[in-house]
């Protein structure tokens, strides 16, 4: 059976910005990246229960970060359509993580809040991830801890300004670090 290339950054040299072996690193590390963290989210560090779909987390988030709104607005926020929207918050509702009720001035309106339920569902998963990320970098310096993130914050930020530049929908996601986590 064939073996898959070492494409770790250690086995190549990494010295020139323009290299094509760093580049090709680059993007299969972020594939294998893209691949591992969604394995691990449907382990959620071993307990399902602190599982969440992407969707639906980054849902959740937006709500509590923003409080209440319609469906344009939220998808206007997250860089998605409405239609999008209402098929992901459809099963929050019934779950009772999501709230649906009329707009206050326009009663025909619907405005979606994170319930109190929600809102606790929302922080066991964020526990779990953060657990998660303590002990995936259990080894690494608070200083590398923060370059990580700030690197990982500007590549999000490249995206979606690409998809923007592109004239897709996009979102300020990875702008909006929450604040414990």
């Amino acid at each position: 059976m064939p073996t898959a290339p070492d494409l770790s950054t250690e086995s190549m040299d990494v010295t020139t910005p323009d290299d094509d072996g760093l580049l090709e690193a680059l993007q299969y590390q972020m594939a294998l990246f893209a691949r591992r963290a969604e394995q691990t989210r449907l382990g959620a560090v071993g307990r399902l229960r602190d599982s969440m779909d992407r969707a639906a987390y980054l849902l959740l988030n937006r709500l509590e970060q923003e409080g209440p709104m319609g469906v344009k607005a939220l998808a206007a926020g997250m860089g998605i359509d409405s239609s999008t929207v209402t098929r992901q918050v459809a099963p929050l509702v019934e779950a009772g993580l999501v709230r649906r009720t009329s707009h206050p001035e326009d009663g025909r309106a619907v405005v979606l809040d994170l319930s109190a339920r929600g809102r606790g569902r929302l922080e066991e998963v964020r526990e779990s991830r953060r657990q998660l990320m303590a002990e995936l970098t259990d080894d690494w310096t608070e200083e590398e801890r923060h370059v990580f993130c700030a690197l990982l914050t500007r590549m999000n930020d490249a995206f979606s300004d690409r998809m923007m530049q592109s004239g897709g929908r996009s979102s300020a996601e990875s702008s909006d670090v929450p604040s414990d986590s």
